[in-house]
């Protein structure tokens, strides 16, 4: 594949200088003038595309994560199809737990499932450091991906600690998270040491995608929408402020900025995004981010509000309605475009991941339409 297929000068009829990192997506979450709003989608390389299910079959999950040339192939078939403004690392965000020494497999129809579950201090103390010979296969994948993508950035992405916590206490999905929340309130000390711990594995994977050429970065936290605010602030904040705070440093290029060096990159923008953090968001604007990454519950002005004026917002269309007749789906788009203006930056995506039922045809018509609606004069643009 070529840049001439993929970038975003092939899209917008436009000759971009300054390649990804003056992309529209990063433009947008650096809060800088942009041509139009841009879009992309979480788990837009996935199961609602027939291409993607054709080349995964028979291929275990966690193994796909592991092959360089596959991760590729998967993250450019959306780009291809979409016309999308950004890829995102097709990877999983238990790839770093598992490269740590944690035996899990991602089991099809369940998820993460963890063998021995994380409950003890020698448990913690079984996680040990990553480098990027044990994550070698993202490395590579990365390279081979800003090769083929020219303009089109590639966002990397990571699990936060409390999301990584969950599934290792509970040994996989939980609807209460009541494991967790047992260790988190009856031991606070052992808490703390598996969230630091986890922190630290994330950072350092988030740090080999950085240096291989991502340029930006998205760390999930699924499941913080389970706790309350000042919980979230005492047992979570600190740890994701911790992933975010090493990366302040970590240029567009790869990398960071020294005494002496003379000008370096910008450094590569920050998303953060949970799952009904509605009542969160204020905190989570506090973490260290670029970027808060809003969820369909939460209207973006209103988002806005809570985040503050110095964030950008991502979000937030229902997955679900993307099943709906074409009409209800324009309506809302218009509608999230509208409220989006409230922000500094805004960056279209859905509140969650496309659904696998989604009819890919409908995700190309809300990139196009995305796009046409947004569209700036020549002026607003620089």
């Amino acid at each position: 594949m070529t840049t001439e297929t993929t970038g975003t000068a092939a899209r917008d009829g436009e000759t971009r200088r300054g390649g990804p990192a003056d992309s529209p997506f990063v433009r947008a979450c650096r809060r800088e003038p942009v041509p139009h709003t841009p879009v992309w989608f979480m788990r837009q390389a996935g199961r609602s595309l027939p291409e993607y299910r054709e080349i995964r079959a028979n291929v275990p999950m966690l193994e796909s994560c592991r092959r360089p040339e596959l991760i590729t192939e998967i993250t450019l078939q959306p780009v291809r199809r979409h016309g999308v403004d950004a890829a995102i690392l097709f990877s999983d965000i238990v790839v770093p737990v598992a490269a740590a020494g944690i035996d899990l497999d991602i089991v099809a129809g369940t998820g993460p499932v963890v063998a021995e579950p994380v409950r003890t201090a020698a448990d913690v103390e079984r996680i040990r450091p990553i480098s990027r010979d044990d994550v070698s296969y993202v490395d590579e994948a990365v390279r081979l991906l800003v090769a083929e993508l020219g303009d089109t950035p590639l966002i990397g992405f990571a699990g936060a600690p409390f999301t990584l916590a969950s599934y290792l206490i509970e040994g996989g999905p939980s609807r209460t998270h009541a494991k967790t929340k047992a260790l988190m309130y009856g031991d606070p000390e052992l808490w703390h040491a598996l969230c630091a711990r986890l922190a630290e594995v994330t950072l350092a994977f988030l740090r080999v995608q950085v240096d291989a050429g991502v340029s930006a970065v998205q760390l999930f936290d699924s499941w913080a929408g389970a706790l309350s605010e000042a919980d979230y602030r005492r047992y979570v904040l600190p740890h994701s402020a911790h992933v975010l705070a090493g990366l302040a440093d970590a240029g567009a290029d790869g990398a960071g900025t020294r005494p002496g060096d003379g000008p370096a990159e910008p450094a590569v923008p920050r998303i953060h995004f949970g799952v009904g953090t509605g009542e969160l968001l204020g905190a989570m604007g506090e973490v260290g981010a670029d970027v808060v990454g809003v969820d369909w519950r939460t209207p973006l002005d209103v988002a806005t509000g809570r985040i503050g004026p110095e964030k950008a917002v991502q979000g937030n269309l229902d997955p679900c309605v993307l099943l709906a007749p074409w009409p209800v789906v324009e309506a809302e788009v218009r509608r999230i475009l509208e409220q989006g203006r409230a922000a500094p930056g805004h960056v279209f995506n859905l509140g969650h991941g496309v659904l696998p039922e989604t009819d890919p045809e409908v995700l190309t018509r809300v990139v196009a339409l995305v796009h046409e609606l947004s569209a700036r004069p020549q002026e607003a643009r620089s």
